[in-house]
């Protein structure tokens, strides 16, 4: 495994209501200095969650909200931050409540992903879903969320959805098909 850098220092070199850019100077191994900046999240540092609810075998639930970095109203999956003393799973079944209006009897943790590393501190836990029933919590969303669904075997016509574009939630329906498939749930 190779050697991280050595932090030279760090330094907020910009503010937002939600982000901090930071300025770390950096010494690599071979001697090489160099300055990255990243993007560290003003969230609760409790991190966040992304929920495959899968409403039965093969349809997963898909939510439409507005987005700001696309200016575009898009569809994804149920996410959200964890709350202070909330576990992962505690945190998904209360975003799926808030945000399309499920709760789920079985939750399972998958994995962690990131959406952009090379400049992103934020990652965010998969949880899988099953077992749901009709449960509303209300929300911090500005305006109610369209609650649509996908059949696991249309994945990859989803790529071409004009209201589709998240890397990681198709990632994780991937990731959640291959399982119940493996599992004998889902037959593709």
């Amino acid at each position: 495994m190779r050697q991280k850098p050595t932090v030279l220092a760090r330094e907020i070199v910009a503010s937002s209501r939600l982000f901090r850019v930071e300025e770390v100077q950096l010494r690599f191994s071979n001697g090489v200095e160099r300055v990255y900046e990243r993007l560290v999240g003003r969230g609760n540092g409790y991190g966040a969650v992304m929920i495959v609810a899968m409403l039965d075998a093969e349809h997963a639930v898909l939510v439409e909200e507005y987005c700001g970095g696309t200016d575009e109203y898009e569809l994804s999956l149920p996410k959200g931050l964890v709350e202070p003393g909330e576990d992962v799973l505690a945190a998904a079944n209360r975003e799926l409540k808030e945000e399309a209006g499920y709760g789920a009897r079985q939750l399972e943790h998958l994995t962690e992903l990131s959406l952009s590393p090379g400049y992103m501190s934020q990652k965010i836990q998969v949880v899988l879903a099953t077992d749901l029933y009709e449960e509303r919590l209300p929300g911090d969303e500005p305006e109610p969320m369209r609650v649509d669904k996908i059949n696991l075997r249309e994945l990859s016509s989803l790529i071409q959805h004009p209201q589709f574009s998240e890397g990681r939630a198709l990632a994780a329906l991937y990731l959640a098909r291959d399982l119940l498939t493996q599992r004998g749930v889902f037959q593709p």
